[in-house]
């Protein structure tokens, strides 16, 4: 697609890529930029290009709080999922009291995520994109995704997946198709397109998600983001895997050093995740721990400049 073409149908809105940043970007992350006493005009558009670390660093240092993450996530969900459909299931009530409340001190505090609509997070629908699952509720929290939780994220919602996550395009009928940032008319690939398409379009920096037989990959690869199937048996899983799965649960993310940092926490190390790396690590966390120039960071989205 030529240039001309991509911003006018930059999320299918017939918008100049000037007009959408003002009325998406710029308002949905304006009020956090305020609450931290930044200058919105500077704030907006950085913070949308700042990674799942960056944005943790805000938090840390006390230029936002992790209730201004959440709620510009929230914001920026509510102005753009209508046109991608990657967040399915919402429960901004439970975000905003845990963003409230006293949350575990690690990598990602405060950081907006969403957990793949294949897994598990107690209290909260869980449909596996399938009709007979639409009403089904979980009664707990699956390991992966409390190791998460634990790490500082703060889930928004449930992402969008085929039915049982089979397919390597995410067009369910109970969910309905989840549709690709960059044009809304193409696929965002499967099995984790809501999660691709939720990073791509700047929902949340990074995504929950699993992969069998490329269902991190195909999206990331459609939606420009970053994803990396980890090797079977790297991830802890809490026991849960099946002799002969394939599958893995990992994330897509705006960077590569947000992917290696969570695969660094979420490892197998004598089966006891999201202990924080050690300044003495050797695993990939480190080899990325310094910050990334602005190129690396922005891949997903350096043609939307947000």
């Amino acid at each position: 697609m030529k240039r001309g073409q991509m911003e006018e149908v930059v999320m299918g809105m017939n918008l100049s890529r000037r007009t959408f940043l003002k009325s998406t970007a710029a308002t949905a992350l304006v009020a956090g930029a305020y609450g931290a006493g930044l200058r919105p005009a500077l704030a907006a558009p950085e913070l949308a290009k700042m990674d799942a670390l960056a944005q943790a660093e805000l938090v840390r240092n006390g230029d936002m709080t992790a209730l201004d993450l959440v709620n510009a996530g929230i914001e920026r969900v509510e102005q753009v999922n209508g046109e991608v459909n990657a967040v399915v299931t919402k429960f901004y009530d439970r975000a905003r009291e845990a963003a409230k409340g006293g949350l575990p001190q690690g990598p990602f505090t405060g950081v907006p995520n969403l957990v793949k609509d294949l897994d598990n997070l107690a209290g909260t629908r869980a449909t596996s994109g399938s009709r007979l699952f639409a009403e089904n509720i979980s009664p707990e929290t699956d390991p992966l995704i409390a190791s998460d939780e634990q790490a500082g994220f703060v889930m928004l919602g449930k992402s969008n997946t085929p039915e049982f996550g089979l397919l390597g395009t995410t067009e369910p009928l109970l969910l309905g198709p989840s549709r690709n940032p960059w044009s809304l008319e193409h696929s965002t690939g499967g099995s984790s397109g809501g999660a691709a398409a939720a990073v791509a379009s700047g929902m949340v920096p990074l995504a929950h998600a699993t992969d069998g037989g490329g269902s991190i990959r195909i999206p990331a690869s459609c939606c420009g983001v970053f994803g990396l199937k980890p090797s079977r048996g790297r991830i802890y899983l809490g026991g849960r895997s099946l002799p002969g799965d394939i599958g893995v649960q990992h994330c897509v993310s705006r960077s590569v050093r947000d992917s290696a940092t969570l695969m660094d926490l979420s490892e197998m190390k004598a089966r006891r995740p999201c202990s924080r790396p050690s300044a003495a690590s050797k695993g990939p966390a480190r080899s990325v721990s310094r910050s990334p120039s602005t190129r690396r960071i922005t891949t997903a989205s350096s043609r939307m400049r947000m």
